[in-house]
């Protein structure tokens, strides 16, 4: 038996960073209360504290390797289950700037599960441990601490009979997400706020459920044209099971799809790619539109803190909020929960300067990734350092190649996916076919590769 390194953790937040937190935490604590204001047992629809859930998602390749690592089966029990599965790029319909890109097996397999589904088969799983206890309908007020105020003791809490209650515990977990209290908590207690990094993009989602009256799909499981710098309007449209779609329409800086049904048609219809319009311009809405707005990325960086309660610590959403269009917050969640595993297998609770430190190394690709490519959009608030700049030109030039090789189409795919690091993207070989497509000229023959099969879902 695995030695106890805490007697209770308690985990603020039953999102799928929460639910991966009390997951690890339940190998090496005695006891984990998970805390939540919405209802968990037997949510199968959007839930109130995930406003976003109903709109496309992604959980990315590297996510979906670890979620079959610490529930094994669960990639294969939603394909069994009936939810349409096919390569990432070959049986996804992808386009920029109006060109589709050439196809190539990525071996990253795409699930297309909507986030409630995806919750719910993670939940059940971490439901069903046997020191795992959810604490639902459930306020939380804020932490206790020592009268040192140097180390958090537990929460305060407050059911739905109106009852406050103290959850003592040797870890408290925050997983609230881009909401999360923490940084207040810090000022109330005598601490330092996180400094914030901050790219300003104004997007929203706007998202309606069709049913089809012809299949636009053929063989592939979604279509979705990019959002580009010169093409700023973007959607992701992914194949439900049995005869329903989900169009989810992505616009920034303020141009924002509307909700009404002209509206979002007319929304539509101005995509460079016409296959979404032509779809669903004559087929049965079957909801009223719903939008999710998101102002801007938000990094907190906790590991420069001079100073910071032991007991505590934040992962998720509530250190670094991406943009939702690249997919990443739930497979970074899920990196960050391997990261707090490995801390505990350690044999003590993790202190908070070295767990934050290791989930920064975590964020700095994906955040690179994410804000440096929001950064090529003019109109977009942030810093453009010599990186960024240089970074975001070269990767015009692959851009553009993609649509000719699909070779860098697999490739990229994968970084993408954080599955393989972005200096991938920078080997002499790859370079030279993104310069000779991009330019125009013959691509050099691309050389047989091994690729294992890696699991990535996309709803």
């Amino acid at each position: 038996m695995t030695a106890h390194v805490a007697q209770r953790a308690v985990v603020l937040g039953g999102g799928m960073a929460g639910l991966l937190a009390a997951r690890v935490l339940a190998e090496r604590c005695a006891e984990v209360l998970l805390v939540d204001r919405d209802t968990l047992t037997g949510a199968a629809g959007p839930r109130r504290g995930v406003p976003h859930g109903c709109h496309a998602h992604a959980l990315l390749a590297r996510g979906q390797q670890i979620l079959d690592e610490l529930f094994p089966g669960i990639t294969q029990q939603m394909i069994d289950a009936g939810v349409p599965a096919g390569d990432l790029a070959t049986s996804l319909r992808w386009y920029f700037n109006g060109r589709r890109l050439a196809p190539a097996p990525t071996g990253l397999i795409s699930v297309s599960a909507t986030r409630p589904v995806l919750e719910e088969q993670v939940r059940n799983r971490v439901a069903a441990l046997p020191n795992v206890r959810f604490l639902e309908r459930t306020d939380i007020l804020g932490p206790t601490a020592t009268p040192a105020r140097d180390r958090v003791t537990g929460v305060r809490v407050r059911g739905a009979d109106g009852v406050e209650e103290h959850l003592t515990c040797d870890l408290l977990v925050d997983a609230t997400g881009r909401g999360s209290r923490t940084p207040a908590w810090l000022q109330e207690l005598g601490f330092p706020r996180p400094d914030e990094d901050r790219v300003k993009i104004g997007l929203a989602y706007t998202t309606r459920h069709f049913r089809l009256r012809r299949d636009p799909y053929g063989e592939d499981l979604s279509i979705n044209p990019v959002a580009s710098p010169a093409n700023p309007r973007g959607a992701f449209f992914p194949k439900l099971p049995g005869d329903m779609s989900m169009l989810s329409l992505t616009g920034i800086l303020g141009d924002h799809p509307p909700a009404d049904l002209d509206g979002f048609l007319a929304f539509a219809k101005s995509l460079p790619v016409p296959d979404i319009y032509e779809a669903i311009r004559d087929a049965e809405p079957l909801d009223e539109g719903v939008t999710f707005t998101f102002p801007a990325s938000v990094r907190r960086r906790y590991e420069r803190l001079p100073a910071f309660p032991d007991g505590l610590l934040v992962l998720g959403d509530g250190v670094c909020s991406f943009n939702p269009v690249y997919g990443q917050g739930m497979t970074v969640a899920a990196m960050e929960a391997m990261i707090l595993r490995g801390h505990l297998e350690a044999g003590a609770v993790p202190q908070w300067r070295t767990f934050f430190r290791d989930i920064s190394r975590v964020i700095d690709v994906p955040w690179d990734i994410s804000a440096g490519a929001d950064l090529a959009f003019p109109g977009v608030e942030g810093q453009r350092t010599a990186k960024v700049r240089i970074g975001n030109a070269y990767m015009a030039r692959l851009h553009a190649a993609r649509a000719r090789d699909g070779a860098i189409t697999a490739a990229f795919m994968r970084v993408a996916g954080l599955v393989d690091p972005p200096q991938t993207l920078m080997r002499p070989a790859l370079m030279l076919r993104v310069l000779c497509q991009s330019g125009g000229g013959p691509a050099p023959a691309a050389a047989p590769e091994q690729r294992t099969q890696v699991p990535l879902l996309k709803s």
